[in-house]
């Protein structure tokens, strides 16, 4: 997620580029044995800290997150004698891009990728193993374990979390007062959520009570699932191969939404609205309260007064899609304990703190989640700490079925939400089959 033109993190990824990546890794049965030159493989006893002896290293990153990578080189390479020289590619072009590559074996050495995508490189076995490397730093447990879930495969660990995108609801504090409601009472559950947006609705004179990008099914599992993660359901089963989007939480996440659409408290454009622009609605300051990627905090124009909350389930409970990158070394680098010394630095509290906090994103440990930056934003904070209640869905066909305007979730969305709620078993059945595929 990110700005308005270029959402990072989940929202807007190039199916095109998604399918390219899927049929690179259909040819590829590994581009190394994953033991990744100098230093071994995961196994045995890791050096923690790596080796920073003056090698010159090579990354990838795709563009929706070239701030952070940039702030993370910049400052490594500025006190390092390893130096890493950073490629920031298109995001739209980059699994094409990590394919070809891999296919060829001229993987740099380290590079990252959208979370979601993760599992589709460790099952291509294009990342060395680090198992044994993140266990042995000492805050290893305080990792966002989203992301590391998301890069273990067969076992063994093959990537730490580089960059975090959080879903969180913005609510316009100046609209709460007007609507009568407590400005430091958002909703904190999705009954909650349904009155305070129509208080605000009822407002008239153009304030919308909500909004939503109902043609973008990236803005759907970013903003939705965690509703149902919030109760203590499942949207997928643990391999990624079966959709369980038509539990009864679910069906009460869809009929609230579809309640919106049906007595006009949603601002106008939702139907239509293919990610493009979604998070520029909230910002013009006449809309209650809506989910919205955590990136854009620092985006909000200074006037606005804005608070920040979890995204509640139907009676309670908190969770967030955590989205963003993560990065590992290729299986093919010869540098394996110099680029693991940038790795292991940048997820030091030098780095996270000095570095991504003080950029206002979301650290990567949640230890750190209250630190010297946050503490002089309180809605910083909260989203920081939201990292342990996270989750990060696993699945191999992730791309197809969820992000493809063709895919059957976006049909599944689009059937809940603007129809009347009669396919949601039908629709799941053909997201799970194409899980499957």
């Amino acid at each position: 997620m990110g700005t308005t033109a270029e959402p990072r993190g989940t929202v807007r990824r190039s199916v095109a580029g998604a399918i390219a990546l899927l049929a690179a890794a259909s040819l590829i049965t590994a581009c190394g044995s994953g033991e990744g030159g100098s230093g071994g493989s995961g196994g045995g006893k890791a050096d923690a800290k790596g080796v920073d002896d003056g090698t010159k290293l090579t990354m990838w990153t795709r563009a929706a997150t070239r701030p952070q990578s940039e702030a993370l080189v910049k400052a490594y390479n500025a006190s390092h004698k390893n130096q890493v020289k950073l490629t920031v590619i298109p995001t739209d072009d980059y699994q094409a891009k990590v394919g070809a590559a891999a296919g060829s074996k001229d993987l740099p050495d380290l590079f990252a990728s959208d979370v979601v995508f993760v599992p589709n490189y460790t099952s291509s076995h294009l990342f060395a193993d680090l198992t044994a490397r993140i266990d042995a730093l000492p805050f290893a447990d305080h990792l966002a374990q989203s992301h590391i879930k998301a890069g273990t495969y067969e076992g063994k660990k093959y990537v730490v979390p580089h960059t975090l995108d959080l879903s969180v609801l913005f609510y316009n504090k100046a609209l709460y007062r007007r609507a009568k409601l407590d400005p430091e009472k958002p909703p904190t559950t999705l009954a909650e959520w349904d009155r305070q947006a129509r208080a605000v609705d009822a407002l008239g004179g153009g304030v919308d009570g909500t909004f939503f990008g109902g043609n973008c099914g990236g803005c759907g599992v970013f903003t939705w699932w965690p509703s149902i993660w919030a109760a203590g359901d499942e949207v997928l089963n643990k391999d990624g191969t079966e959709a369980k989007l038509d539990s009864d939480t679910a069906k009460k996440v869809y009929e609230t939404y579809r309640g919106w659409v049906r007595d006009g408290i949603v601002a106008p454009g939702a139907r239509d609205e293919t990610g493009t622009t979604w998070t520029g609605v909230f910002p013009k300051g006449k809309v209650g309260v809506m989910p919205m990627p955590s990136t854009t905090l620092g985006l909000m124009p200074k006037g606005l007064d804005l608070g920040v909350a979890p995204i509640p389930g139907p009676d309670g409970g908190k969770s967030t899609f955590v989205g963003g990158d993560a990065v590992g070394v290729s299986a093919t680098s010869r540098s394996l304990d110099q680029a693991w010394n940038f790795l292991a630095w940048s997820l030091g509290d030098k780095a996270q703190v000095e570095v991504v906090a003080a950029h206002k994103d979301v650290v990567a440990r949640t230890d750190l989640a209250s630190n010297k930056y946050s503490k002089a934003d309180p809605r910083l904070v909260t989203i920081n700490q939201l990292v342990a209640d996270g989750r990060t869905p696993y699945a191999l066909k992730f791309g197809q079925t969820f992000n493809d305007p063709n895919g059957p979730w976006l049909t599944m969305m689009r059937d809940a939400v603007f129809g009347n709620g009669s396919s949601v078993e039908k629709d799941n059945k053909a997201v799970s089959d194409s899980l499957a595929d």
